[in-house]
Formats: C-alpha cells, structure tokens, sequence
C-alpha cells in the first residue's frame, strides 16, 4: 500500500491545478490521506506526533528570517524608482552601441534580480519599464521580450535569491537526514550561504552568454537591433551615472560581500540589505508613510505566504514518509537503469515539468524533501544539487507554453506584442540554460569550487 503516498502527489498536484490556496491544498491532502491510510492501517498516526515541533522549528528557524528582510529590501528598491533610474541611465549611455538598449536590460535586469530574488517582480518591472522602449526603437519585438524574460528568471540563480534561501534550508535538512541514514553523525553542513556562493560563477556565466547572443545577433542580424542615437544633451553626466550606478551596486556589494567575507550570516546580511534600502529610498524621498505602509504589507503578504506554504508541506512530508513513499522512492532510485546519473536525470526532468504548473516555493517544499536525501545519500554533492535546482526551475519558467515568466510579461505587454513573440523570442535563452546546466552536469567544479575556497572547512 507504499503506493498511495504516490496517489496522494498525484492528487495534490491536481487540487494545485485548480488554483486551491496551495497551503491548504498541502495540508488538507495530506490529513484525507492520512485518514485513508489509518482506515486501511497501513499509516502509523505517531508520524502526525511530530507535527507540533515541526511547526515549531519553522517559526523559530533563523535561516528563514532572511527570507521578510530580503523581500523587504527587494520591494523597497522596487518602489523608491532605483531600477528606474538605473534603466535610463545605463541605456542612455550604452545608446551609442548597436543593441545598447539589451544590453542595458540585461545589466540592470541582473542587479534587480540580485536585488528583489522575486521572478515576478522582476520581469514585470521590466517589462513595464523597457519593452515600450525597446519596441519604440524598433527592436524585433521576439528579441525583446526575450531577453526581458530571460533576465526576469535570474532572480532564481543571483544571489541573494529568496529561491537560494528556501532551498538552501531544503537542501540542509536533507543533507543531514542523508548523514544520518548512512549511519554518519559528523557535524558537516550545508548552508545559505555557501549556495549563495557557489551560484555566483553560473549566474556569471549565464550573463555572459546572454551578452554574447545580444552581440551574435547584433552582428549577424542587425535588423533586430536598430542603432538609436541619442543627442549629445540628452546623454547622462557623469555624476547622473554616480548617482544612478553606486546606490544598488554598493548595496548588492555589501550584502554578498558580508556574506564571502564571513563577517555576516545570510540573515545578517539580509537585515543589512534590508536597512541599506530604507537609507536609499530616503535619500531618493522615496519612503514617507503610505510607502511604508505599502511597502509592510506586501512583505507581510509574501512572507505569510511562504510560511503558511511550508507549514502546509510539512503536513505533507510526515504523510508522505508515513505512508511509506521515502522508501519507496528510495528503491526506484536504486533499481534505476543508470545508477545515480539516471536517478538525477530522472529527478531533474520531474522538478523542470512541474515548473510549468507549481512555483518554486511548492516545488522547493514539497518536492526536494522527498528526493533530496536519497539523492544526496547516493552521493551527490549538495551545493551542485541545489544550483542544478535552481537553474532547472529557472529554465522550466521560460518554457512555453506555460512558463510563468511569460505570463508575468504577457500580462504587462502592449497589444501589439503576440504572444507567439514572447513564445519564439525565449527559445535561445532557454538552449543558453540547457547549455549551462549540461556545463554544470560535465564540470562540477563551477558550483562547487567556490565555496571550498571561501568556506574551506
């Protein structure tokens, strides 16, 4: 009967497809199939005794503190016009080069990512901000909200990322249940902070190959990309690019460097991230009373979501293992054809087709506690598991048709712009991914080398 925990996910997947609130989808699924599985005695209540502390040691978890303070930092950014003015600044001075204005989008769309760690609010932002700029200087409209959906999904891989930090108590709690079945009680960890780390060198290179495809395509297309010159009064000073560059580069600077430099934990940093925006949006006058009290409630709305979610799944996980299906997945995987490569191949083709119809807080929750630890007792590495992770959710959120990077955008893009468009227009972004995490899969090292030298115990 280990098979009705199978039943129970599928169910919960299609309660989610019908837009329930996902926290009581969570944990109502779970407490039915409780029911069922005690009624056929084949679940053993004593798992639901847990319950308490579990909840317990979600509220009182330090690491999830970070996650209000950077939704904080990131929304007050957002409101006090920072991403705004940068936009115009960088893409008034990169003006003078075919495809200055993608590549603008492109560097202001990763400091945002870096800053706000929300895929929604990013690719909205900039959709509201660029596209009408760049269809205004006749851009190929693919091209466009290509790339501003590609930069949109950064926010799941730039640290500091709110996906970073959910998945890095994730991986966490796996990895020391992995120790603890093999039978291990070292005190080795894994933290925030070193999947902070370890994302750097793939979120660089992900920028970087999106700055190469702009450059292949302005040489071997130019007509997707029309030089616009802008008047010699009309480009930025010297102290508008000051003003424009140094607020968020310094604020970004200084959260992941206290965070390397180990002077910060990732909360720590967060609430230094946090302040660090209030002090920008009241040198912009940008923070009176009505933003504060804009600014509270969507962080309360977000952070009550996300803990209402993990509350929920915690419901879940404990059914789960009751009925039986930590082990059974456990003998799939090592029955699998392939050995541990397929059960990852497996697991990562499951996590990028739940991307089209669960965010990642669902997946992070419900899914990677169910894989994780068998994963990670067969060996693999839990800094590369959990950037394969994010950057495979990153990819499944661009991919049509129901990726939801390009809802958001669809959403905030004029008439004019086709929905075929966006869909034709992530196609390269999504292959740029696909060649990333195969870069990753061949050569470890670039998640994983990182944190050794920065965290060498």
């Amino acid at each position: 009967m280990e098979y009705l925990s199978l039943f129970m996910f599928l169910f919960v997947c299609c309660v989610l497809l019908t837009g329930y609130p996902v926290a009581i989808a969570l944990g109502g699924s779970a407490l039915i199939f409780a029911l069922v599985g005690t009624s056929l005695e084949v679940f053993e209540t004593a798992f639901l005794y847990a319950l308490p502390s579990r909840i317990f040691g979600i509220l009182n978890n330090q690491t999830l503190l970070a996650v209000p303070l950077f939704v904080f930092m990131g929304i007050t950014l957002e409101r006090s016009k920072v991403a705004e003015e940068l936009l115009t600044a960088i893409s008034q001075l990169m003006s003078r080069f075919r495809g200055g204005l993608a590549f603008a989008v492109i560097f202001v769309g990763a400091l945002l990512a870096a800053s706000t760690g929300i895929v929604g609010a990013t690719v909205v932002t900039m959709g509201l901000l660029s596209l009408p700029a760049m269809l205004k200087q006749n851009y190929s409209p693919k091209l466009a909200t290509g790339t501003i959906c590609a930069v949109g999904t950064l926010g799941q891989i730039i640290p500091p990322s709110i996906a970073l930090v959910l998945l890095g108590d994730v991986i966490s709690s796996s990895f020391q249940k992995a120790q603890l079945d093999m039978g291990n009680f070292s005190p080795e960890t894994v933290s925030v902070g070193d999947l902070f780390v370890g994302a750097i060198i793939p979120g660089v290179i992900l920028v970087g190959c999106y700055f190469l495809y702009i450059v292949s395509v302005a040489i071997f297309k130019p007509q997707y990309l029309p030089k616009f010159e802008l008047d010699s009064d009309t480009r930025p000073s010297s102290k508008q690019l000051v003003f424009a560059l140094v607020p968020p580069l310094s604020l970004i600077a200084i959260v992941l460097g206290s965070i390397l430099a180990g002077i910060a934990t990732p909360t720590e940093a967060a609430g230094i991230g946090a302040f660090g925006a209030i002090l920008l949006a009241i040198a912009k006058r940008a923070f009176n009373i009505e933003q504060i009290k804009t600014i509270s409630q969507s962080t309360v709305r977000v952070t009550s979501m996300v803990f209402m979610i993990l509350i929920g799944a915690s419901v879940f996980s404990l059914v789960f293992r009751g009925l039986g299906g930590e082990e059974l997945i456990h003998e799939w995987f090592q029955n699998m054809p392939g050995g541990l490569f397929g059960a990852t191949l497996i697991v990562m083709l499951v996590i990028f087709l739940l991307g089209f119809i669960l965010d990642f807080i669902e997946i992070t929750f419900v899914v990677v506690p169910i894989v994780a630890p068998v994963l990670l007792a067969m060996g693999l590495d839990p800094i590369w598991l959990g950037i394969m992770i994010a950057i495979n959710l990153q990819t499944s959120f661009l991919t049509p048709p129901f990726g939801f990077a390009l809802f958001y955008l669809r959403g905030v893009a004029p008439a004019q712009v086709k929905t075929s468009d966006i869909y034709q227009g992530v196609m390269p972004f999504i292959a740029i991914q696909l060649l990333v995490l195969l870069m990753l899969a061949q050569w470890p090292q670039l998640a994983t080398w990182l944190p050794s030298i920065v965290y060498p115990d």
